[in-house]
């Protein structure tokens, strides 16, 4: 077996409009309703797809839990930029910038959270691994 990529993450949220909010405003990502009226998020070719906490879809995780997530983005966009962005839009930054090790290289990123709590990372890659 050879697994490609992520196709997308189940959040388990406790306000759906709150988050949707949050990650279309902050983010940018695209709202998107699916299924029986299901709420997701799209970004690039990956998507996060939401659970209202107390009414998940099945299958879903043993214990789901709002605010059990860490997640990291890649964005284009300049971490510069991003942090003026995030300080316009009110969102505090936790930590950062700071270089983190990635998936592929280096990372120069910022965190935040989201409604939940989860922890948001948003980075851009500085340095490629040679290997990849």
């Amino acid at each position: 077996m050879l697994i490609d990529r992520l196709d997308h993450v189940v959040l388990t949220v406790r306000d759906l409009a709150r988050t949707c909010d949050f990650y279309q405003r902050v983010l940018g990502f695209e709202v998107v309703t699916f299924g029986a009226g299901r709420k997701g998020l799209r970004f690039g070719s990956q998507k996060l797809n939401l659970h209202q906490y107390g009414q998940e879809f099945e299958p879903k995780a043993q214990h789901p839990t709002p605010g059990s997530v860490d997640l990291c983005f890649i964005t284009r966009t300049p971490l510069d930029q991003v942090r003026r962005e995030l300080a316009e839009k009110g969102i505090p930054i936790e930590v950062g910038p700071v270089e983190k090790v990635g998936a592929i290289g280096t990372l120069l990123s910022v965190y935040v959270r989201d409604p939940d709590h989860n922890l948001i990372e948003i980075a851009n890659y500085i340095r490629l691994d040679e290997t990849s």
